[in-house]
C-alpha cells in the first residue's frame, strides 16, 4: 500500500477528475479490499462481486474524503467499503446462493445417494470433504445451501463423532473480524467531539468510574452517563450501517 503522502497526492488528484489516479489507488489498495470482502465470503455473493462493492465503496471513500478529517484515508476508507457490501446484502433480501454452489450441493447430493446405496449408512462430513477436496465447513454450507436460509444452530443431517450443528462444524475465526471491528470503531471514535472522545477514553481504555469521570470532566454523574448512552447508540448505528 502506498505511504500517506503518496496517497493523499492521488486522491487530491482522483477528486480533481484524474481517473488513471483512481485507478491506481485501487490498485494499490487492493489488499486492504480484499482483507474486508473476506469477512462476507459465504453469504450467496460471488467473490468477484464481492470485490466490485467494495470498490464501489472505495470510490466513494475517494468522493467523500476531506483532508481536514484528520485521519488516515485509509480508516476513512474501511468503513465505506463495508457499509457498501452490508447495503447490498441488506436491501438485496434474503441471501442468495451462487450457481457454483448449487452444482456443488447436487454433485455432492448425488454422491451420497451412490455411498448409502452401497453401504447403507450416509457418509460423515469428514468423508464428503475428503471425496470432494473441500474443508469440512465448506461441505455444510454447500448442503445447507439447498436449502437456505437456516439456523446455524440447527442440527445437521449428516452427522459424525464430533457434533450436530452448522455453528459447531463452522471453521473457526482468523481475527480478521476482529480487526474490521476494530478499525471501523476507531472510525467511528474519532468523528466524536473531543470532549466525548475523552469520555469514551477514560471510561473504557483507563477503566474510570462514571464519577470518577464526572469529576475529572467537570460535570455530573447523570451527565456522564447520558451522553455515554447517546455515544453507544450512535455506535450501534454506525456499526450496524
Amino acid at each position: 500500500m502506498l505511504d500517506e503522502q503518496e496517497t493523499l497526492r492521488c486522491l487530491r488528484a482522483a477528486k480533481a477528475g484524474d481517473d488513471s489516479a483512481k485507478e491506481y489507488l485501487l490498485t494499490q489498495n487492493s489488499s486492504l479490499l480484499k482483507s474486508i470482502l473476506k469477512r462476507y465470503l459465504g453469504k450467496g455473493v460471488e467473490y468477484d462481486d464481492l470485490y466490485e462493492l467494495a470498490c464501489m465503496g472505495f470510490l466513494k471513500a475517494i468522493a467523500g474524503f476531506d483532508e481536514s478529517f484528520g485521519v488516515r484515508f485509509s480508516t476513512y476508507a474501511v468503513p465505506m467499503i463495508a457499509g457498501e457490501i452490508k447495503r447490498f446484502l441488506r436491501d438485496d433480501g434474503s441471501i442468495k446462493v451462487s450457481r457454483a454452489m448449487k452444482r456443488s450441493a447436487r454433485e455432492i447430493n448425488r454422491y451420497i445417494e451412490q455411498y448409502t446405496a452401497e453401504h447403507g449408512t450416509q457418509p460423515s462430513v469428514s468423508e464428503l470433504a475428503a471425496a470432494f477436496s473441500m474443508e469440512e465447513g465448506d461441505v455444510v454450507i454447500t448442503l445447507g445451501s439447498a436449502r437456505m436460509p437456516l439456523s446455524i444452530y440447527e442440527e445437521t443431517d449428516y452427522k459424525d463423532e464430533k457434533s450436530g450443528t452448522l455453528a459447531d462444524r463452522l471453521p473457526a475465526k482468523d481475527g480478521q473480524d476482529e480487526m474490521i471491528d476494530r478499525m471501523l470503531l476507531k472510525s467511528a471514535i474519532e468523528k466524536l467531539p473531543e470532549r466525548e472522545k475523552k469520555i469514551v477514553f477514560l471510561r473504557y481504555f483507563r477503566d474510570m468510574t462514571q464519577s470518577e469521570v464526572a469529576r475529572r470532566i467537570g460535570v455530573s454523574q447523570v451527565q456522564i452517563s447520558r451522553i455515554e448512552s447517546r455515544i453507544m447508540e450512535r455506535f450501534r448505528k454506525e456499526l450496524a450501517e
